[in-house]
């Protein structure tokens, strides 16, 4: 009944109020994020374990079965599922519906450090993840053009994938297929072992030719120049003719022990637009960024 009475008596203060109330609802709505899939969170943690050059069976006798007792004594967890594959250990741990994951993601962390002294020193770092339907690409392009496969990937991978990245609401931009450059060194066992020279000398003589780091600085009095020492390989004619030992007098270079070859690393990840190779760039949003944006 008082609305109804302010209604007759007052009847621009109901307008106003009205109209306060429909210009907000037009402002909120107009700041509605658009989504391709509803928010919601999956009570999912992955811990993945590299262990380069190990069977299945050593995988999980000194990986995965460690990594799975040193979890199984957190909260709420609904299943714990281990698969050892050659040279990786996964480990997923599904929770249930009222653990937070946050903090149980932080406690997974601790007790993975605690165990890090028994695990084999060979192994890469334990990586820790949560699914979340937020890391699914928003959007995928295939890029084709008339260029050989090694200058396509070096147009995407320098210039338009750090164009992309830099655009508003962009988290990550990943490149699928292509190939990418890499430069090979074949030892010879008998030329190394007739040289003196071991497989991890050779490495060592190859980083620490490859080096560009700073020496000091020249201090005048208008100001400070800083000096660097340039020492990395700017061709592959370089690498070949590296000086990696001395013998009777004579230098050892690379290439008397090695063949070097400019190729392309082996293919991981292949992605193809019509049957014809193609470089696939996987764009992911920001967690709070507009999908349609």
């Amino acid at each position: 009944m008082k609305l109804a009475e302010i209604s007759i008596k007052r009847p621009s203060v109901v307008i106003v109020m009205l109209a306060l109330l429909i210009i907000g609802g037009l402002f909120s709505y107009s700041q509605l994020n658009y989504e391709l899939i509803p928010k919601m969170e999956i009570k999912v943690v992955t811990i993945m374990t590299i262990y380069p050059g190990a069977s299945p069976a050593e995988v999980e006798n000194t990986v995965s079965r460690k990594v799975e007792d040193a979890v199984s004594s957190l909260e709420n967890i609904k299943k714990i599922q281990t698969k050892s594959f050659e040279s990786l250990s996964v480990v997923t741990i599904e929770f249930t519906s009222d653990a937070d994951v946050d903090f149980l993601l932080n406690e997974a962390q601790r007790k993975i450090n605690s165990i890090r002294s028994d695990l084999p020193e060979d192994i890469e770092e334990p990586s820790l993840s949560q699914f979340s339907l937020s890391d699914l690409p928003v959007v995928s392009l295939g890029v084709t053009a008339n260029l050989s496969e090694n200058e396509l990937y070096d147009l995407i991978d320098q210039k338009i994938q750090p164009e992309f990245s830099r655009l508003s609401g962009v988290a990550q931009v990943n490149l699928v297929g292509g190939q990418e450059r890499e430069i090979r060194v074949n030892l010879y066992p008998n030329k190394l072992e007739g040289s003196g020279l071991t497989v991890p000398m050779v490495q060592q003589i190859i980083s620490a030719s490859n080096l560009d780091f700073p020496t000091g600085n020249l201090t005048t009095r208008e100001n400070t120049t800083l000096i660097r020492l340039s020492g990395k390989l700017q061709s592959v004619d370089e690498l070949r003719n590296l000086v990696i030992a001395s013998q009777n007098g004579q230098n050892i270079r690379l290439t008397d022990v090695a063949e070097v070859q400019d190729t392309q690393k082996e293919t991981e990840k292949i992605a193809r637009i019509d049957r014809q190779s193609t470089i696939l760039l996987q764009v992911q949003k920001q967690t709070d960024a507009n999908a349609v944006t």
